[in-house]
This record gives structure tokens, C-alpha cells and sequence, in this order.
């Protein structure tokens, strides 16, 4: 049996502590699953994973087998890019980033890499949680912070501006704020990654305000939010690369463009150097171009 694929089965069990998952993950069935990780255990004469009928945890031996199996992977996953460093990047690689940033703009980026590198696959995983790179599988992520994670290593590729909006019915029936301290009188719709609903804002003149404000709607994801601003349902915190069409279009107008929230860098974020497929350093070249040459 293919001791490669063996070695990926029991590195994913090891973190997903599931055969269903793991065989949902890998694309295999879940008797295939149990059969690799035999063989695992065969080849290096140990039981690597207490087993019972609800769960799977590792064993000493697993514990510390596991960090050399890791690296054993990635000497494997390497060698075929031995003297190749001319090659055509091709592979399939695994990108995470938020629902609205990759319907909005990862997606359209991606349009010219892959008619440039037609031996490339790509799986986007959409998710607004930070995203634990070694555990999914993930290669690349996109990620909206003022400071990343420092285990992480990456580039600022942009910057994620946002502005307040509604919609000019909305404004129509409940009139437009005249300053920041108004907004606790309006319906205002409230995004729940946030935390606590309330709004900061800065002036040109470098004036700071904290508002509390009032959702009668909330959501954990910003299209959805946008949308009930598109509708009239109150006055929303958008980022500027999902509502750019809609304000150009007056679909949604802004509110207090004076008082902006505060901006954060969008970065590139993957969890290491080494080994570094061609496909994945290409793809992080494209896309710092790509940004860096289509504002949005």
C-alpha cells in the first residue's frame, strides 16, 4: 500500500480525530481509511491511536510519530520539484477567505491565474473564522486584521476600507444623520463577528467617536448585511470592495462620509516557507500584483 497516502491518512485522523471526516477530506471511504492506517501502523510497528467507538485519540507513540511523519510528508511532497524550478506550477492548491471577499473579489482574481496556469486546481473555502492552516489543509489565506497572527507568515497585499450606507429610501423615510450621535436613533445592522454592536469612527481631523447602536438586525456575515441595506432595513458598516457598485450605481449612498471606521490590512497568510510548492509561490505573486493593479 502506498505509504505517502497511508502517512496522509494518519496526519489528518491525528487532527481531524475522525475516520468520517478524514475520509470526507481525502476523498476515500471510510473502510480505505481504516486500511491505510493499518498499514501506517504495521510499517512503523506501533498502535498509533487509542480507538473507541465514539472517537479516536493518539497514542504516546503517535504523539511522537507524528511531527516526523509531518516532516517526512513534506520531503515527499517536495521531491517531484527537485530540479524543477523552471517548471510550470501545477497541483491543487486549498485558499480561505471570507464569503464576501471571495465572491467579490478573490474569484475574479483568480480568473486570470488559472487561464495563465491551466495544470492548477483550486478549492476557496469561504469562511469568516480564522482558519487553522495545518489542520484543513489550507494553503493559502486572506485574512482582514490590524495585526496577524504572528505564528503565521505573509504580506499586506491591501487595504479593507469601509463606509457607512443605507439605502435612499431608508434615508427618505427616517432621515440622514447629521453626526455620529444620531446613528443610536436610526435602525442600524450590526455585524456579529464584531462583537459588541458599536461603532468607531474617525473624522479627517483625526477626532475619534464611539457610538452604541441599536440592531434590529444582525448577521455573521457582511452580504447578508448588505442586503438588508439594499432593501432599506437600516444603515450599515460595509467594506468599500463589496458596496463600490451599488454606491456607484446610488443603490446605497453613503451615510457620515466624513466619520469612517477603521481601515485593516487584507493580508496573505500561510504557514510556512519550506518546501513551498511553485503553484503556491505563483499564486501569491499573482495576487499581490493583481490587488495592487485593480482597486477596487
Amino acid at each position: 500500500m502506498d505509504r505517502v497516502t497511508a502517512a496522509k491518512v494518519f496526519v489528518d485522523l491525528a487532527y481531524s480525530g475522525s475516520f468520517t471526516r478524514t475520509a470526507d477530506r481525502l476523498e476515500m471511504s471510510r473502510p480505505m481509511v481504516s486500511r491505510h492506517l493499518e498499514a501506517m501502523e504495521s510499517w512503523l510497528q506501533a498502535r498509533l491511536f487509542h480507538r473507541t467507538t465514539r472517537k479516536i485519540s493518539l497514542t504516546s507513540a503517535g504523539e511522537q510519530c507524528l511531527p516526523e511523519v509531518e516532516a517526512w510528508l513534506e520531503q515527499a511532497d517536495a521531491l517531484p520539484q527537485l530540479g524543477t524550478a523552471q517548471q510550470e506550477p501545477s497541483g491543487h492548491l486549498r485558499l480561505a477567505t471570507s464569503m464576501s471577499f471571495g465572491f467579490s473579489q478573490l474569484v475574479p482574481a483568480l480568473k486570470g491565474f488559472m487561464s495563465q496556469y491551466p495544470r492548477v486546481t483550486i478549492d476557496i473555502e469561504l469562511q469568516d473564522t480564522v482558519t487553522d492552516l495545518t489542520a484543513q489543509r489550507i494553503d493559502l489565506t486572506l485574512r482582514f486584521a490590524s495585526n496577524p497572527d504572528p505564528a503565521l507568515i505573509g504580506k499586506p497585499v491591501a487595504t479593507c476600507e469601509s463606509v457607512l450606507v443605507a439605502s435612499p429610501d431608508y434615508l427618505e423615510q427616517r432621515g440622514v444623520p447629521p453626526n455620529p450621535q444620531a446613528l443610536s436613533e436610526h435602525d442600524c445592522l450590526g455585524y456579529k463577528n464584531f462583537g459588541r454592536h458599536v461603532w468607531h469612527l474617525r473624522n479627517s481631523q483625526d477626532e475619534t467617536v464611539d457610538i452604541d447602536i441599536r440592531c434590529r438586525l444582525s448577521a455573521n456575515e457582511v452580504t447578508a448585511v448588505m442586503k438588508a441595506a439594499l432593501e432599506g432595513m437600516g444603515i450599515a458598516m460595509q467594506p468599500t470592495y463589496l458596496v463600490a457598485g451599488y454606491l456607484a450605481s446610488g443603490e446605497l449612498v453613503p451615510v457620515l462620509p466624513q466619520w469612517r471606521p477603521e481601515d485593516l490590512k487584507i493580508y496573505i497568510l500561510y504557514a510556512s516557507r519550506k518546501h513551498q510548492l511553485p503553484a503556491v509561490r505563483a499564486l501569491i505573486d499573482y495576487l499581490e500584483s493583481w490587488f495592487r493593479n485593480n482597486p477596487w
